[in-house]
């Protein structure tokens, strides 16, 4: 005898978990299947984000900031420490230790929301129905009045670099070094690759970026992106822009095993030896397979599953969240879809506002933008003001000794109304969020100016910028006055 629910969820990550917990709260029957398993072989909710993407990522990009700082920045604030080492295994436990905590953490919100998780890999056999098969091999059916899709994404490949998660590893694999390669290459410059790039280089690995385009960060507005360029030059990053990588091939034996790669430039033909290699080019949705042809569900020609601005797909009783359909593979744009469609399941009016998904690179100086660039809205036509603000000038950061970087707002020329904002430097996530929330309630520049700030604060960074927008900018030089 089937199982039946109110709503069935495909997925444990950021989107599917949230979700299936808001579903619950809301009154629905609720049940998640994830088919993730530990390395235990045990059932473990969260998905790619928990498990193996944001959250180790995250523990191992503050782990190696850390020793970093130890190694190299103490001495400024008059501290010393004599030589500073690593222990790469315990770095790499305590990640897994983290993970082990949040992962549980999920597990248990589900107790407490009563929502039935179960292990397993599920696949939509009907427009109320989802079979899954465990990892026994048993079969269950369950009959949904909703079913939502969340099923997430997975690394890309690409053929000249077949993955082997031992010398030529993707994302997964980078996390779980035993020890610090002497020489890593990356391929790919965007998020991913220059997270973990930063990762190993912080520990002492000599790092060389592979990134085929000829642009850095194309995503981001362009005065950042060459301040973000500059930075991690500095840092010992070895960005080899406009490197489209052709072929490659391992040699040796175990602990002595390298990786030749052949890649093309403007220079012609070149190769560059390695000790380990990160493929980090993209993820693609983790679509196939998920929902029987013969019901018809739409989805394009990059595997992504077609849906509307709520989320909704070309059958009434199915939904699609997160990596799995259209707009930036983000955990929190996930989230809040998968609370998006549950609450309109509910008779709630909910909409996401998808021109105020923040992105953010979590690497030292971070970097974080919301709404247009500069580019973009030369592109449109529109007319703006900028105000800049470089941490230099600020207090609170010359006197971390972390000042690199800059606060960078856009407002619209007649209206004042806030249109962007974009920053490189120490905390920018928790610094943009700031601007987020006013362009949620349509602020403009001059009310950011208005608004007291704390002194001595990063954040004053983002005020300067506002009040730079109209040329009132206090601690910098201003272009214009009023």
């Amino acid at each position: 005898m089937a199982s039946s629910y109110d709503v069935v969820v495909i997925g444990s990550g950021p989107a599917g978990y949230v979700a299936a917990i808001r579903a619950a709260q809301l009154g629905f029957s609720t049940a998640c299947v994830e088919k993730w398993l530990n390395k235990e072989g045990k059932t473990v909710f969260g998905g790619t984000c928990l498990n193996v993407g944001c959250i180790p990522s995250k523990a191992l990009l503050d782990s190696s900031h850390k020793f970093m700082e130890a190694r190299d920045h103490f001495d400024v604030h008059g501290i010393t420490v004599g030589k500073v080492g690593v222990d790469v295994p315990a770095m790499i436990a305590r990640k897994d230790k983290v993970v082990a905590q949040l992962t549980g953490g999920v597990s248990g919100l589900f107790a407490g929301n009563k929502v039935t998780g179960i292990g397993g890999v599920a696949k939509v056999t009907g427009p109320n129905s989802v079979t899954v098969t465990n990892h026994e091999g048993e079969v269950e059916v369950l009959e949904a009045k909703h079913i939502i899709i969340a099923a997430g994404s997975v690394p890309i490949e690409i053929p000249p670099t077949p993955v082997d998660q031992d010398t030529i590893v993707d994302s997964t694999g980078a996390l779980e070094f035993t020890a610090v390669p002497k020489r890593l290459g990356v391929i790919g410059a965007g998020v991913i690759g220059l997270e973990l790039g930063s990762v190993w280089a912080r520990l002492g690995s000599e790092v060389t970026v592979l990134e085929a385009m000829d642009g850095f960060l194309p995503a981001a507005d362009k005065q950042i992106a060459k301040e973000a360029q500059k930075l991690f030059v500095k840092q010992g990053l070895d960005i080899k822009l406009g490197a489209r990588v052709t072929g490659s091939k391992i040699a040796g034996k175990g602990a002595k095993k390298t990786v030749t790669v052949e890649y093309t430039d403007a220079e012609g033909d070149k190769t560059q030896t390695f000790d380990k290699l990160i493929v980090a080019v993209g993820r693609r949705p983790y679509t196939q397979n998920i929902v029987e042809e013969s019901i018809g569900l739409e989805v394009d020609e990059r595997g992504f599953v077609k849906v509307n601005e709520q989320c909704a797909t070309s059958i009434p009783t199915i939904f699609a969240v997160g990596d799995a359909v259209r707009g930036p593979m983000l955990a929190h744009k996930g989230s809040e879809e998968g609370v998006m469609v549950v609450e309109r399941l509910a008779g709630k009016q909910t909409q996401v506002n998808y021109a105020l998904v923040p992105s953010v690179i979590y690497t030292h100086p971070e970097i974080a933008w919301v709404g247009k660039n500069e580019e973009e809205l030369k592109a449109e036509g529109v007319e703006f003001n900028v105000g800049v603000f470089p941490f230099a000038a600020s207090g609170r950061a010359l006197a971390a000794n972390d000042a690199d970087g800059m606060v960078k707002l856009i407002a619209d020329k007649n209206t004042d109304r806030i249109l962007g904002c974009h920053i490189i430097g120490a905390s920018a996530a928790d610094l943009l969020q700031q601007i987020v929330i006013a362009m949620e309630f349509s602020a403009s520049a001059e009310d950011i100016g208005l608004t007291i700030f704390s002194h001595p604060a990063l954040s004053e960074a983002v005020h300067e910028a506002a009040l730079a927008a109209n040329g009132h900018a206090i601690h910098i030089g201003n272009r214009k006055r009023r």
